[in-house]
């Protein structure tokens, strides 16, 4: 039997005026401590907090980490975020506006996580 890592991706359209931003950070986050390969799939509001200096002042309420803590650290562990390109466009974001590990793809990249048995989840 083949050992293959679980594979979790996680949709993120929630950016610096939700809480919910926090919460599909802190999954992730949580995601690889128990193992799983986790990719964040960035869409609208979702892209703001990846902007350079976006996340660095942010912390939706008392209890939970600095948004830019959970963003470093998930990268930092071995996650990936990957942005969709018309949500970028929109906003005017090209890679150079992003923190490094930012990946701008198409759905195409989700599309093939799914099919090779990732479970999602939409925030």
């Amino acid at each position: 039997m083949e050992n293959k890592t679980e594979k979790l991706v996680i949709v993120a359209s929630r950016g610096h005026d939700d809480e919910r931003a926090t919460v599909s950070w802190t999954i992730a986050n949580g995601g690889l401590s128990a193992g799983l390969d986790v990719t964040v799939f960035l869409v609208s509001a979702g892209l703001d907090l990846v902007r350079k200096g976006a996340a660095d002042h942010v912390r939706m309420n008392p209890f939970d980490p600095p948004m830019r803590e959970l963003i470093e650290g998930f990268l930092a562990r071995g996650g990936k975020i990957l942005a969709c390109p018309p949500c970028a466009k929109v906003r005017g974001y090209t890679a150079e506006n992003l923190i490094d590990g930012v990946t701008i793809v198409g759905s195409a990249a989700l599309h093939a996580l799914i099919k090779e048995g990732a479970s999602t989840l939409c925030f």
